[in-house]
């Protein structure tokens, strides 16, 4: 059975019931997710050719400081970055080093900032200088597929509708849905209740209400679905070696439908790719 309750002002973790944020609270995500929308924004002139993700790690450190913000990542459960950058073939958090990006990779960066107590959680992919048509394919399927999964938030429907939306048009590209990590609810706290499964069925899970507010973060491969985690304890990558791309954004449930706390400001929600937005995806 589903709890939900009226979100407190400072919860100490997740207790598997679902928090439902006033108004006030939605205007302390819009200005965390929108700190997180901007740094991203300015990461597009930062990412090419010869950098390293330990330089966009830096970025994004002064970013917070400059902004009154702190990077959630550094120091969460030991992880020792401010940013997680994924490159090709990694699925997920993978940690910045003084490995120079190359022509062609596809890197997804993924920033978290902590603002005035509230969470900004999103991520997007960059192509690393010129990229090869697979590879620009692949960001476009997943960049629909999370349009999709938005589409699908709605008061009165069930997160199974997000999943249903974003595997059935994935997998209509021939491309897979990675079942090893789902989106979340979000807000005071970084990882909170409802997981938000990119796969599933219409009806299942959780009812969505107003004042929920999570994350939709699918995660696509061009080869098979299945992961595994490198000796770090922190890198996912696909365990055929296939490439994998992921975008997020976080959202909040309306009267109505949905918000997207983490649109970019500046339009660049896909930057440097050729991905054309669906039409209606948000409210």
């Amino acid at each position: 059975m589903t709890t939900y309750l009226e979100a407190e002002p400072n919860p100490t973790r997740n207790t598997g019931a679902i928090r439902l944020y006033d108004a006030a609270a939605f205007e302390g995500m819009r200005r965390a997710c929108q700190l997180t929308a901007r740094c991203l924004d300015g990461l597009a002139a930062i990412v090419e050719p010869g950098v390293t993700t330990e330089t966009i790690d830096r970025y994004v450190v002064d970013f917070a400081l400059a902004n009154d913000a702190f990077p959630a990542t550094l120091n969460y459960r030991g992880y020792g970055k401010s940013v997680c950058t994924s490159i090709n073939h990694v699925v997920c958090h993978g940690i910045p080093n003084d490995k120079p990006l190359k022509e062609g990779d596809i890197v997804n960066i993924d920033v978290t900032f902590i603002h005035d107590g509230y969470h900004g959680d999103s991520s997007r992919m960059y192509p690393v200088g010129r990229v090869k048509r697979a590879a620009e394919r692949l960001c476009d399927i997943t960049y629909r597929s999370l349009l999709l999964g938005i589409e699908a938030v709605r008061p009165g429907g069930h997160t199974g509708d997000i999943g249903e939306a974003i595997q059935t048009y994935a997998e209509s590209e021939r491309c897979s849905v990675v079942r090893d990590f789902c989106g979340h609810g979000v807000g005071k706290l970084f990882h909170d209740a409802p997981n938000i499964l990119h796969y599933g069925r219409r009806g299942e899970g959780p009812e969505m209400r107003p004042g929920m507010v999570f994350t939709i973060e699918p995660m696509i491969n061009i080869g098979r679905p299945h992961v595994k985690i490198l000796s770090d304890g922190w890198t996912a990558v696909t365990r055929d070696r296939s490439l994998s791309a992921q975008y997020e954004h976080t959202v909040g449930v309306t009267e109505t439908g949905c918000e997207v706390f983490t649109l970019s400001p500046a339009g660049l929600d896909t930057p440097g790719l050729t991905v054309e937005p669906l039409a209606g995806a948000a409210e």
